[in-house]
């Protein structure tokens, strides 16, 4: 079971009738815990509950919020919702729980270039209830170091995206891999792989460019000739 809470969804209205929603979220299970705020559907800042703190996320040109009493307000609102979890589990006595299996991409953030660090994305969306379990490797061989996983995001319909990134750096014909693993998934948990293909520049301009000059030139040697040879016959 997954408890949900939204809560502060506020309209605000300009004289140019230009509308803006604040919302906030709170989700708690028996593993997961997230409370996170935002605005027109962005997130503008959330609680980190391994280091006991507030993070804001809205980049600084967006006048990032920031509130020393965040966190202590979001962890008795993470109590709330557990409680609030174990009465529904009571009360109702859910006997089917609800499942919805994750869909997963992978893509790379920059264009890719031969030896440039860059970013592997794995995007995970669709899935309920969380939490989801998300791995990668390379070659074959499972990789930690330069991994990490975003915050759980609610979405219109219920279910939840999160995103797991990985740094690293081009080699031509390296192969990774993003596995997913979910209560939802029948038997073994779902991956998808990732190909380092580096596109190498075409020659095919070149060639043409060199043929053409090289054309026009003798053109213009011939034309000289002819035009040298007309004038001594006259």
């Amino acid at each position: 079971m997954y408890g949900v809470l939204l809560i502060l969804t506020v309209i605000v209205r300009t004289e140019a009738q230009v509308v803006h929603r604040d919302f906030g979220f709170i989700g708690c299970s028996d593993t997961e815990k997230e409370v996170f705020y935002g605005s027109d559907g962005e997130e503008m800042y959330h609680l980190d509950f391994i280091r006991k703190g507030g993070v804001p996320t809205a980049p600084d040109f967006a006048d990032p919020i920031s509130f020393s009493e965040a966190y202590d307000a979001g962890f008795g609102l993470i109590e709330l919702c557990k409680h609030n979890l174990d009465v529904h589990i009571k009360v109702y006595k859910p006997s089917v729980e609800q499942l919805d299996i994750p869909d997963t991409s992978i893509y790379s953030k920059d264009d890719v270039v031969q030896d440039v660090e860059n970013n592997l994305i794995c995007h995970v969306t669709g899935f309920f209830p969380p939490p989801v379990n998300v791995s990668w490797t390379k070659n074959n061989q499972i990789v930690t170091e330069g991994m990490s996983l975003s915050q759980y995001r609610r979405q219109n319909d219920g279910t939840f995206n999160i995103f797991s990134t990985l740094k690293f750096t081009p080699k031509e014909g390296d192969i990774y891999s993003c596995t997913v693993n979910h209560k939802s998934i029948p038997g073994q948990p779902k991956t998808k792989t990732w190909e380092v293909d580096v596109a190498l520049p075409s020659v095919g301009p070149a060639v043409f460019c060199g043929v053409g000059l090289t054309l026009g030139l003798l053109g213009v040697a011939a034309g000289t000739f002819f035009l040298i040879k007309g004038n001594n016959c006259n």
